[in-house]
């Protein structure tokens, strides 16, 4: 299984983005997927989650302001980020877990500053 991760780029603070994972394979039978994030150096954090059921988590410092969603249709998930803060810039990698097996995306990278 192959992700692509897209939509990454350069915002202002307050301002939005959405950012794509595509699967190379259908995600009917991927158990959970979503996005994490991660600096050079430092230790790699869980942004949101959400299950092919479609139930979701989030991390702490993201809730009421990312929502994560699924597109079966289309092998997809989605990213919405609303309220960036300088805090959020960072690489932000997509994975899926298919009965245990983890598959990376190569990340995009989000930039929040004025």
């Amino acid at each position: 299984v192959q992700l692509q991760a897209s939509g990454g780029g350069l915002v202002q603070p307050g301002g939005s983005l959405r950012l794509s994972c595509t699967f190379s394979r259908t995600i009917f039978n991927v158990n959970s997927m979503g996005w994490y994030r991660q600096d050079p150096g430092k230790q790699r954090e869980l942004v949101a989650p959400i299950t092919h059921l479609g139930d979701t988590k989030y991390g702490d410092s993201v809730k009421g302001r990312f929502t994560i969603s699924l597109d079966n249709a289309a092998n997809r998930v989605y990213l919405q980020m609303n309220n960036l803060k300088s805090d959020d810039t960072s690489r932000y990698l997509c994975y899926g877990n298919r009965q245990g097996d983890v598959y990376w995306g190569q990340g995009t990278q989000v930039t929040v500053s004025s």
